[in-house]
């Protein structure tokens, strides 16, 4: 086996790490740097990737696409509130599956994504001196199962072999974890660009188990910025607000300078907001500038800040862990880096302080590399026991839910239950497979249904149908519905609604090995 990478395919910004004379290190892109704008800009000749795509954003708004991720594995029904972050259009594909409108075409998220892959890979490769084919990628602990299988999708267009997706505070804890024996009980609190996950692990004897995860995947930076948006253009005449909210280009400068003073409001108590020449009203030119303070910025997102509270006591509940007791408390994504958040968490931990020698950025990229290691058996003493961060089941007679994989299991894990018909003489039965917490069917995320037919006569509630689920190491779920009595088996490997096909998938290996969209 070759060299294995890590990849923290972010929302923001994505890094990539290889693991190197006992420990992970992260591999600089083409343009020097550790980390890499998660952008992707389409110009009229050519594929932008990177610092390029974001450096010419505000210039070419209607076709450069960042945040992607926000978008991947989700239904166009469901990404109402991240439609209204970006200032590129975003319209319903196949299936009502989320889709990019880039001047005729349509361009999914996973090629975004592919993109993105494909740079790092290349990248990779040239720093290493050696073809890269093979990665570990990461995910938050809260995607679903379609957002999972859209991230191994983007890797197969981008030509990456994904061995394994791995949950992004898990992955961090891996890193942190690596080289001690008697550690505990460790909290990571991950804000990044487009999610929010937490997750309480046990690390001890080489072993690395996730006891609790829960999360918020609408919940990042990205949130941030755009209440403080809305904040600024709240502050301004009517004319000047109207004048920029219909002109893409000063809307992305906007979120951009906004984006920026945040970044700054982080080291420092005050910063200046400055916009020269941002809009034009009946002929005459409209600078911004505004003086912003950490103080007033801090009011603006308080009710954002506050949502992190629950899924925190939520997972610490689940893992019967009081705050007192937790030994570390790793800060995971950029958006930890504000001081309010920190300050919270401290709060929240009886005043103990999160630990400051790990690179926010970075960790999650390192955390991926060790797994990698770990699996072409560099490191052969170290164990990853991760968890499902839902429910999973199928749907019941009156639109019931029966679980059969409680969520916090641990994975892989294969787990069965016995049902039976609800008429006489049933011949089918349709399995509904579900997601979520929900005791009502239709309140939970559909995965998939399939029929299971020619089920053997007998009166109701004799038959002996078998639902058993299958989820792997990277927490994606095969279900297998059997007729006990007469053999009949249907097996149905959960793709998600968004999945793409095996048509689009070909065509898109094509585009994205040729720089095209």
């Amino acid at each position: 086996m070759g060299k294995i990478v890590g990849i923290d395919l972010g929302t923001t910004n994505s890094v990539i790490a290889h693991f190197e004379a006992g420990n992970p290190v992260v591999i600089p892109n083409k343009e020097g740097s550790r980390i890499t704008p998660s952008v992707v800009a389409f110009t009229d000749t050519e594929v932008l990737v990177g610092e390029r795509a974001k450096r010419q954003a505000a210039l070419n708004s209607e076709r450069t696409i960042f945040s992607a991720k926000r978008f991947m594995g989700r239904r166009f029904s469901e990404v109402d509130a991240e439609i209204k972050n970006v200032p590129y259009r975003v319209v319903a594909g196949a299936d009502e599956s989320a889709r990019f409108q880039i001047g005729e075409e349509l361009v999914a998220p996973e090629q975004i994504a592919a993109h993105i892959l494909k740079k790092l890979i290349a990248d990779a490769t040239e720093f290493l001196g050696e073809p890269v084919t093979d990665a570990v990628i990461t995910v938050p602990a809260y995607f679903n199962d379609a957002q999972r299988q859209a991230t191994k999708d983007a890797g197969e267009v981008a030509g990456v072999n994904v061995l394994r997706i791995v949950n992004e505070p898990t992955a961090a804890a891996l890193a942190y974890g690596l080289h001690r024996r008697n550690l505990d009980n460790v909290v990571v609190f991950d804000l990044g660009g487009g999610t929010f996950d937490v997750s309480v692990l046990h690390v001890a004897e080489r072993v690395c188990e996730v006891r609790a995860t829960s999360g918020d995947t609408h919940l990042g930076g990205d949130d941030f910025d755009k209440a403080l948006v809305e904040w600024i253009l709240a502050e301004l005449d009517a004319e000047f607000r109207d004048a920029i909210r219909n002109d893409r280009q000063a809307m992305q400068r906007l979120l951009e300078g906004v984006e920026r003073a945040k970044c700054e409001l982080s080291e420092r108590t005050a910063t200046e907001l400055s916009l020269p020449f941002l809009a034009s009203i009946n002929g005459e030119t409209r600078h911004l500038q505004a003086q912003i303070g950490r103080e007033r910025v801090e009011e603006i997102l308080a009710p954002l800040f506050a949502r992190c509270v629950p899924p925190l006591q939520m997972a610490l509940e689940i893992a019967q862990l009081k705050p007192e007791t937790a030994d570390d408390i790793l800060l995971v994504g950029g958006s930890t880096r504000i001081p309010r958040l920190r300050d919270l968490v401290r709060e929240t931990f009886c005043g103990k302080e999160p630990k400051k020698n790990v690179n926010p950025d970075e960790v999650v990229a390192l955390g991926a590399a060790v797994q990698g290691a770990i699996l072409s058996g560099q490191i052969d003493d170290l164990v990853l026991l991760d968890v499902t961060p839902f429910s999973l089941g199928i749907e019941t007679h009156g639109g019931k839910v029966a679980v059969i994989v409680e969520r916090n299991s641990s994975i892989p894990t294969r787990q069965s239950q016995m049902f039976s018909t609800a008429q006489h003489f049933q011949r089918a039965a349709d399995v509904v497979i579900l997601q979520g917490e929900h005791s009502v069917a239709e309140k939970n995320r559909e995965l998939g249904r399939f029929a299971l037919e020619g089920i053997t006569r007998h009166v109701k509630g004799e038959a002996q149908i078998e639902v058993a689920f299958d989820l792997d190491e990277n927490g994606i779920l095969t279900v297998i519905a059997s007729d006990l009595d007469g053999e009949r088996a249907e097996k149905l490997v959960i793709e998600g609604v968004t999945t793409l096909s095996a048509a689009e998938k070909k065509e898109m290996v094509l585009s994205v090995k040729k720089g095209r969209r």
